[in-house]
């Protein structure tokens, strides 16, 4: 048995404890501000059926200030530690409820085929889901090929926004394409992780 002061183990009485972060930082504040811009952009969306262009600007730019958010509180969080149970929990629920309410509301007002929202929304609820299943297992990190899709996602949505139609309408769609690829790709990428035999410890 190791005591407080045995050589084998470290000194209990002297050893420092990280504190936990706090949840109450700018981080968390922006992933909360983040949740409450899901609404406003779905209106702004969806206001006159999306066919008013002023309309479309307003919600092109909300989504960007909202995914700009995202970046930001996550730099921050890793910049200086303020990575807590809360951050790790909402953020992921932020940039879902974000990004599905701009696919549902971009095939809502046909702009997005409906079967690339609902392939990209069954993915994510699904690997959100198996991530509760497996957690006991060890945290999946996130793969080079998931910050892909993420960007892509991203990317093609702006686009899509944007009520410019032609070209660039049309390389959002494309950009969505391939979203759907990485987004499917991923998704099994981290089924295999999920259910891979581990080594016997």
């Amino acid at each position: 048995m190791i005591g407080p002061h045995d050589p084998d183990g470290p000194d209990i009485a002297t050893a420092p404890v990280a504190p936990q972060a706090s949840a109450w930082n700018v981080p968390n504040a922006l992933t909360v501000l983040r949740i409450l811009m899901v609404p406003v952009f779905g209106w702004l969306l969806l206001a006159h059926d999306g066919q008013e262009t002023d309309w479309r600007w307003w919600a092109t730019g909300v989504f960007v200030v909202a995914i700009a958010t995202d970046w930001v509180d996550g730099f921050l969080a890793r910049r200086d530690g303020l990575i807590t149970d809360f951050g790790k929990l909402m953020d992921p629920i932020a940039d879902k409820a974000l990004n599905g309410t701009a696919l549902v509301g971009l095939s809502f007002v046909d702009v997005l085929p409906w079967w690339i929202t609902v392939v990209v929304l069954v993915r994510e609820i699904g690997i959100t889901l198996m991530r509760f299943v497996v957690i006991r297992r060890g945290v999946i990190p996130a793969s080079k090929g998931g910050k892909l899709k993420t960007v892509l996602q991203a990317v093609g949505i702006t686009l899509l926004l944007a009520p410019l139609g032609g070209i660039v309408a049309t390389a959002g769609l494309w950009v969505m394409y391939a979203a759907v690829v990485v987004t499917v790709l991923t998704g099994v990428d981290y089924l295999v992780q999920a259910f891979r035999p581990r080594p016997a410890s």
